[in-house]
């Protein structure tokens, strides 16, 4: 056995060209992807199957591995994500709710005479389409098995039937008889079999001897069973339908019938050297009295020609080629023209106006948004939400997010008081009973903070990653007499314990300094299963869009758009 040394100076004294193969690589890489993707928000009112009024607004297109601003990205004169006809899905999550094909783009500029509060947020570019559901698949219900009351007798015996076919026995006449000779290798006397009857059975059907077939000697034989047997030369009925015998009654002369080719038939028959003049064949019986049969040659194969065979997709191409040749002489299918004009109900996407189209203006109290995604590949679609396992885990978390709100609040609140002025000093209460009461008053702990308008949203932004949640509420004015609002993103660690992974608390009359933060919701903008936290930057008179990759409860924001004012 070869030591370790001894293979080490055998692979540094090896030929280059075998240390270049022992080296080299063995598998391919495959070339990566390019993925070109435009995310936006999709804004309405009322119903979302019939909006009173809708728009898209272009956030951002991933093209050639980076982040482009939509709204600006190759405008001539229109936006690269806003030309018409372009399809946007809407999705919740990473699942797809519906779509929206844009019909028309604008791009709104707020007049100098109007003031800021008539038309707020309307500045830049924004598009306008038909909202469109997904197609629904409909299930076909099981069919369900009729059941029937009706019985049937078996073995002598009524059971009731179940609509299951079954066979059944009949019974002997005499089940006492013993078998006969004949019989007498099968173990069951009344089992059914399907023999042939000699010629001498056949000629003499009325015949009992007992050293007959076992059809004529079983005494239990029914005689309206039907039996298959061969005609002789001398019963088998000739080829005119005024030579038949007498014992069968007279058909229809247009009936097919199955005989077999005589001698002389076959004699006079032009067939191939491997035919077999016994086969049995079907045939149509002349008028005429005629003895012979056609000895034309069959025709060629026709392509419309009804057959049992099935034709290739090779096959059927081709004969609906010829036929096309045959009709239009060569120039093809009317089909196959690609500037053919089609009709179609309604007013196409392409041809709608502003007359067509409510345009959503302003920020209205009932406003919906939900991210609208445009791709050039159809891809499998990824549900980023996580789902509560319990209502008590649900409150919990809950009660772990309104507890990181009110510390920032609260926060944030002193340092507002400590920027502010000083307050006039208070008087002290005159009476001894109220000086007892505001130092009973000063010991009480203050009352929780109550927090209205609140959302909370669990997500799992990549595959096994850490569950992520949003917490988005408004709390009480403070000294100031302003509304809170703040926002808290918090991620679990790898003991299960929520940290605080990004947090914004702002009041009404600060927006334009520090501006709301409102979640829109998860998107994967780059196609790669990982998604990022969309969030709207509210301020008093414009708005921004922003997206946050979150990863060990530490954000990072990737990418911002312009502001509209």
């Amino acid at each position: 056995m070869m030591s370790r040394r001894t293979i080490l100076a055998a692979l540094l004294f090896a030929p280059p060209m075998l240390s270049h193969a022992l080296f080299s690589q063995t598998h391919r890489v495959e070339k990566q992807q390019a993925v070109v993707r435009a995310v936006g928000v999709y804004e309405w009112t009322g119903d979302l199957a019939k909006p009173d009024a809708s728009r898209l607004i272009p956030v951002t297109v991933y093209i050639d591995s980076e982040l482009r601003d939509a709204g600006v990205y190759l405008a001539r004169p229109v936006p690269f994500a806003l030309e018409t006809g372009t399809i946007f899905d809407l999705d919740e999550a990473g699942i797809v709710k519906g779509t929206v094909e844009l019909s028309f783009a604008r791009h709104l500029v707020p007049s100098e005479t109007a003031s800021n509060d008539a038309t707020p947020y309307d500045d830049g570019w924004f598009g306008y389409g038909v909202y469109k559901p997904l197609p629904v698949i409909k299930v076909k219900p099981a069919t369900k098995v009729r059941q029937s009351n009706a019985s049937v007798a078996v073995n002598g015996q009524t059971k009731p039937d179940s609509d299951r076919p079954s066979f059944a026995r009949k019974p002997a006449a005499d089940s006492s008889a013993p078998p006969t000779a004949s019989n007498s290798s099968s173990n069951d006397p009344d089992r059914p079999t399907m023999k042939r009857k000699d010629d001498s059975a056949a000629s003499t059907p009325a015949a009992t001897s007992s050293t007959t077939t076992p059809a004529a000697s079983a005494p239990a034989d029914d005689p309206d069973r039907p039996t298959m047997k061969r005609r002789d030369d001398s019963s088998a009925p000739s080829t005119t339908p005024a030579a038949t015998t007498t014992s069968t009654p007279a058909a229809d002369p247009d009936r097919p019938t199955l005989t077999r080719k005589t001698d002389s038939t076959a004699s006079t028959t032009s067939s191939s050297s491997a035919d077999d003049p016994d086969r049995p064949t079907m045939k149509k019986r002349q008028d005429t009295a005629s003895t012979t049969t056609d000895t034309s040659t069959p025709p060629a194969d026709d392509p419309d020609r009804p057959t049992l065979k099935k034709r290739s997709p090779a096959e059927l191409k081709q004969a609906a080629k010829e036929r096309n040749q045959s009709s239009s002489d060569g120039i093809g299918s009317l089909n196959d023209d690609p500037n053919r004009p089609k009709i179609h109900r309604g007013k196409p996407a392409g041809a709608l106006s502003d007359d067509d189209l409510t345009k959503l203006t302003g920020l209205p109290q009932n406003l919906h948004q939900m991210v609208a995604v445009s791709d050039a590949v159809n891809r499998p679609p990824h549900n980023f939400t996580l789902a509560w396992d319990t209502e008590q885990e649900h409150a919990v978390i809950l009660g772990k997010l309104q507890g990181f709100a009110r510390e920032k609040v609260l926060a944030y609140n002193a340092t507002v008081a400590a920027a502010a002025p000083p307050p006039p000093p208070v008087k002290p209460p005159a009476t001894a009973a109220a000086r007892r009461k505001a130092a009973l008053a000063a010991k009480m702990p203050p009352p929780e903070m109550a927090l209205t308008d609140e959302s909370v949203k669990a997500y799992t932004l990549s595959y096994g990653g850490a569950p992520t949640y949003v917490y988005t509420a408004a709390a009480p004015p403070g000294p100031d007499g302003a509304v809170r609002y703040v926002a808290v993103v918090a991620q679990a660690d790898a003991l299960g314990e929520l940290k605080v992974a990004m947090s914004s608390v702002t009041d009404a009359l600060h927006l334009d300094r520090t501006p709301r933060m409102r979640l829109v919701d998860a998107v994967d903008v780059e196609a790669s299963n990982r998604a990022s936290l969309l969030m709207e930057l509210r301020a008093q008179h414009s708005r921004q869009f922003a997206l946050y990759r979150v990863i060990g409860a530490q954000s990072q924001q990737i990418f911002t758009t312009g502001s509209t004012q």
